[in-house]
């Protein structure tokens, strides 16, 4: 004789049954993966450090800074004519004006190299015939003494007249040799200390290091970019070198016994 279950009824047999799948596959969870209340934390440690085969993998990371010891400028020129020989040969001069500028104040010629020039003609109304022409050049200039960079900068401008556009200055360091070394050792430090803490969390001791890489490093940053046409002025341009970070990270794999 079938039986007649009332809206509460059924509700809770529901309940009952939902109840019982979750007990029989928290046993089968716990039978196979030999107790299920220390899976979860051990899970996450194994993702965040990456430990497969008997191996643990970190990344590490050391930074150190050091102040800029050379600037690189692009300084060009813009110049106008009624005809293309005209415009250019004012280029040309104003141009040679800046490079021997350059030169008198000490920067080497092969730190001033050319970079760009063009030719456009200059369009007036609806003519068809250009009315003139407008000629840019252009070099890139490395200065490796920043206590001399702003005199060096004014003199350039100063040669060049109104004419002179600057944009694209960018400040560096060289002979990082010791500032990679340093940063290195941190790196290396620092993806031992991290293997060494998720071992100790997993409950198992660090082995020997197997294999380290660096990854390569970013690119100088370039600070104030756009072009700007300098005012002519009597006194040095300001140049503050200010701070730079050398920052290396490697790879570590370690074995985990």
């Amino acid at each position: 004789m079938p039986v007649t279950l009332t809206p509460t009824q059924r509700g809770l047999a529901a309940g009952i049954a939902a109840a019982a799948l979750l007990i029989g596959a928290f046993a089968a969870g716990a039978a196979q993966g030999g107790g299920a209340a220390t899976a979860p934390g051990r899970t996450l440690a194994v993702q965040a450090a990456n430990v497969t085969g008997g191996k643990i993998t970190v990344t590490g990371t050391g930074v150190v800074s050091g102040t800029p010891d050379q600037l690189t400028l692009s300084m060009g020129v813009q110049t106008d004519g009624s005809s293309v020989s005209a415009a250019l040969q004012r280029a040309n001069r104003a141009t040679r004006a800046v490079t021997t500028a350059l030169a008198r104040t000490g920067v080497r010629p092969s730190d001033i190299q050319t970079s760009g020039l063009y030719i456009q003609p200059d369009y007036t109304g609806s003519s068809v015939l250009p009315a003139g022409y407008a000629v840019g050049e252009s070099i890139q200039v490395t200065l490796r003494t920043l206590g001399a960079a702003g005199t060096q900068i004014s003199d350039a401008v100063r040669a060049g007249g109104n004419a002179v556009e600057a944009d694209g200055v960018s400040l560096s360091l060289t002979g990082t040799g010791s500032l990679l070394a340093a940063a290195r050792a941190r790196a290396a430090a620092d993806a031992r200390a991290k293997a060494a803490q998720y071992a100790k969390g997993l409950g198992r001791p660090l082995g020997p290091l197997l294999s380290m890489s660096e990854q390569s490093p970013a690119p100088p940053p370039v600070l104030a970019p756009g072009a700007a046409r300098p005012a002519a002025t009597s006194g040095p341009v300001p140049v503050s070198p200010g701070r730079q970070q050398v920052s290396v990270t490697v790879t570590a794999v370690f074995a985990l016994p």
